[in-house]
């Protein structure tokens, strides 16, 4: 399989498959998404596989219509850097797009804003797409700081002239749980995203949902304006819902 040049063209849905899978369920799970026809081919559709199974997917993919997307990267270019993955090794594993600052790295591993900007030019430099990750945490829009925190994480963006990207708003309290966050605010976050990418010069930028998509509630999602499709997690790992979830999406998007 070839690297997918990363497409601009929306509806998204990105999935995002954590450390989970095996090389059999990998390729049950494959044998059960057939996307590459019908109505979902207006869809752009990206899996992203723990790092292990990229070149297994990169065979599995092959001719699909889908891409390959991966959840992480290094953000040093090459080097004494052990257990680290490099923008350019991805490239060779055939990845077209890549998860930069989801919460759980931020959270987890203590990715600060720095090394997400890193990150972020050094996937725009061999060609990937990145897919920034923006959100806030329960105890911050308890605080009134949703907006602030979300705007000074798109400043990461600042530096990224002429190359493409996306973003995800992934509020971290929705994230894993059995509730995602309310039609309204949503809208009202989505709108504040695109504002402040127009403000980048940006305004064809995909912005992306996250946290707790399930088809459910994915058609609702879908529904808001400013919504570009979806980040999915845990439904990303069952053929069934993920397949739902792009079929909700509006049939003009």
């Amino acid at each position: 399989m070839d690297t997918v040049t990363p497409s601009l063209q929306a509806p998204f849905v990105i999935a995002n498959w954590k450390m989970h899978g095996c090389y059999d369920t990998n390729r049950q799970l494959l044998d059960g998404l057939h996307l590459s026809s019908g109505r979902r081919s207006a869809v752009t559709v990206v899996l992203c596989p723990p790092f292990v199974y990229l070149s297994q997917l990169q065979e599995l993919l092959d001719g699909s219509g889908l891409a390959l997307g991966a959840q992480d990267l290094s953000d040093q270019p090459h080097g004494a850097y052990t257990g680290e993955v490099s923008a350019a090794m991805l490239v060779d594993c055939g990845c077209s797009y890549v998860i930069v600052g989801h919460s759980e790295r931020r959270i987890c591993y203590g990715e600060d804003d720095e090394s997400i900007r890193r990150k972020l030019n050094l996937a725009c430099t061999v060609g990937l797409c990145p897919v920034l990750c923006v959100g806030e945490t329960a105890e911050q829009r308890q605080q009134g700081q949703a907006y602030q925190v979300v705007g000074q994480q798109l400043k990461a963006l600042q530096e990224i002239v002429g190359a493409p990207y996306l973003v995800a708003y992934e509020p971290v309290w929705a994230i894993g749980s059995k509730q995602a966050c309310a039609a309204d605010r949503v809208a009202e976050m989505h709108g504040f995203i695109h504002r402040c990418l127009t403000q980048l010069g940006q305004t064809e930028v995909a912005v992306l949902y996250g946290g707790s998509i399930k088809p459910a509630n994915a058609a609702s999602i879908f529904a808001v304006a400013g919504v570009d499709g979806g980040l999915v997690g845990g439904a990303s790992l069952q053929a069934d819902d993920f397949l739902a979830i792009c079929d909700a999406l509006p049939a003009g998007a």
